[in-house]
């Protein structure tokens, strides 16, 4: 009796034990089926399932966009300026001041006259009539019309003084210049001259100025009232 309830229970051992492994096996097979349904949902949903950051990524790329760009950096090339104007186009065409050094003052000034160019005679404590010095220098650029000094060595020479009573005011100062002589106008600039001093032939050297009225007549001007 022992040996077949002994068998018996082996066998009822087992039979359950083949029920546990069958049962086993077939949770197993569940849980694969379920682990395979949940990657397969999760595979699907990576395709189906709009991906919100890369959108957004997009948008923080393409943000430098919306900003104006930077303007280009000039090549470094100076803009054209323009064009100007150099010192010698209000000089006279290579008109220079000439080689008058060595000449007689005279000489030196009727020089200077010819090309348009004014003089100023200054006389030294030497001896002779020679020009030694000019300024500007001989040979500077300058423009028609400027003043150009004349040293010269020895003292100022007498000159004559003409006689320009009577003439338009123009025309004496004109005839005064040229005989080395400065008018000084003592009443105005316009008329004739009706007097003059000194007088014709007076003592005079050259710089020396010679004063001149012009207008009315100042003689024919009350020097004081009538008596009532």
């Amino acid at each position: 009796m022992t040996d077949t309830n002994t068998g018996q229970q082996g066998a009822a051992g087992g039979g359950a034990g083949r029920a546990s492994v069958v049962l086993g096996g077939g949770l197993t097979a569940v849980l694969l089926a379920a682990v395979g349904a949940t990657g397969g949902w999760l595979l699907a949903g990576e395709d189906d399932a709009p991906s919100g950051d890369p959108l957004a990524v997009a948008t923080t790329a393409g943000t430098p966009t919306s900003r104006s760009t930077a303007p280009r950096p000039s090549s470094g090339r100076p803009a054209p300026s323009a064009v100007q104007t150099s010192a010698t186009s209000t000089k006279g065409a290579g008109l220079t001041v000439p080689p008058v050094i060595g000449t007689d003052f005279e000489q030196a000034r009727e020089t200077l006259r010819k090309q348009r160019l004014g003089w100023r005679l200054v006389f030294g404590g030497g001896v002779g009539r020679t020009v030694e010095g000019t300024t500007p220098d001989v040979g500077t650029e300058v423009a028609r019309g400027t003043t150009v000094q004349l040293q010269v060595a020895g003292p100022a020479p007498a000159a004559e003084v003409p006689d320009v009573v009577g003439k338009s005011c123009a025309d004496a100062a004109d005839e005064l210049v040229d005989e080395g002589l400065y008018p000084r106008y003592v009443s105005g600039r316009t008329g004739k001259v009706n007097r003059q001093e000194p007088a014709e032939d007076g003592p005079a050297r050259w710089n020396d100025q010679v004063s001149i009225w012009c207008g009315a007549d100042s003689g024919d001007q009350p020097t004081t009232r009538p008596t009532p």
